[in-house]
């Protein structure tokens, strides 16, 4: 059994919260000691659910306390590199959630200041936990489909955020918000991408188009090992939350994810129906569950990280030249960003 750490949690919204409760029921080797929001409301009600020792108003507050050895940061993506610089300065060890941040610069500056301090950085992204994604990516590695040659990514959400949180300034845009983590399935699957095209378009919502964001999306891609990849992005999968990703091979193909929540099959004289996934809380709750157990598994062992804090940033690197792409209607080269 490891070592238990004392971790601070800066963040207490919907995806904080589910943190918080993965933290005091399914993690183990931790003691969630701290909570930290600048709403007081969220910090207040989060300790007082999770029965949380501490709570803070305010990020300095939490990376100040002597006893908090390491925080997970799921604050607003637009604060991350003020957090991060501040913990890192301070000594703390540091999960932090996807998108790493909004601006090259920023996580560039993220990078500057935990190398600088010499503290451990995990870099989140749950979908590389996920057990599907996982035995696809060893299948892969195992050359069960012989070389790799093409890309297929799909994320559709079945509702549309609120129309403040789509304005760039705050989620980053579309592809930044919703292609983040298929990016990065493409590159541990892939490889390095080289560059990108993307169009896109307000085509299901309205109300998107004041906002200065799409409702939907495709991305072309070539990687530097010359093949081929796609993603498209969605708003409007009404339907459910339908997350996927394909690999076309020299010897065959892998698919992973799935729609259908449970295996069940409802038959009668009206048709064949089933339930769907609901939303990303349900869909990679133990993608989150194993994310975590495995940061601090690294953390007490010393071990590097699967995902490293140049993840983040290649990541954000794609995601900022495919936005750029979107806006300029050409295709762009990745290094470039």
């Amino acid at each position: 059994m490891r070592k238990k750490i004392n971790v601070g949690l800066i963040g207490a919204g919907r995806l904080g919260t589910m943190y918080a409760e993965f933290l005091t029921t399914q993690v183990a080797g931790v003691n969630l000691i701290a909570v930290a929001d600048i709403i007081p409301e969220r910090a207040k009600k989060c300790a007082e659910t999770f029965d949380i020792p501490k709570h803070y108003f305010s990020h300095q507050e939490i990376n100040d306390d002597k006893d908090v050895a390491a925080v997970i940061v799921v604050a607003t993506t637009g604060n991350h590199k003020e957090i991060v610089v501040d913990a890192a300065a301070k000594g703390k060890s540091i999960f932090c959630e996807k998108p790493m941040a909004l601006t090259l610069d920023h996580a560039r500056a993220m990078k500057a200041a935990v190398e600088k301090a010499g503290v451990f950085y995990q870099q989140g992204y749950m979908r590389r936990f996920d057990k599907g994604f996982a035995a696809a990516k060893h299948k892969i590695d195992d050359g069960t489909i012989g070389t790799p040659v093409v890309f297929r990514g799909s994320s559709r959400d079945p509702y549309l955020p609120s129309l403040e949180y789509l304005i760039p300034k705050n989620s980053g845009g579309q592809i930044l918000d919703m292609a983040i983590h298929d990016i990065d399935i493409a590159r541990w699957y892939m490889g390095e991408i080289a560059s990108v095209y993307s169009i896109g378009g307000v085509l299901a919502f309205p109300e998107v188009k004041p906002t200065g964001d799409t409702d939907n999306v495709i991305m072309s891609m070539k990687f530097e090992t010359g093949c081929l990849g796609e993603i498209d992005i969605s708003r409007n999968g009404i339907y459910g939350y339908d997350i996927r990703a394909e690999v076309l091979g020299t010897k065959g193909t892998l698919m992973a994810g799935y729609l259908r929540d449970t295996p069940v099959l409802v038959l009668t004289k009206d048709g064949v129906t089933h339930d769907v996934v609901p939303y990303f809380p349900q869909r990679f709750r133990d993608a989150y569950v194993s994310q975590l157990n495995d940061y601090l598994n690294n953390l007490t062992k010393g071990l590097e990280p699967m995902i490293k804090i140049s993840d983040g940033i290649i990541g954000l690197q794609v995601a900022v030249a495919a936005t750029a792409s979107l806006h300029q209607s050409k295709p762009v080269n990745v290094k470039d960003f």
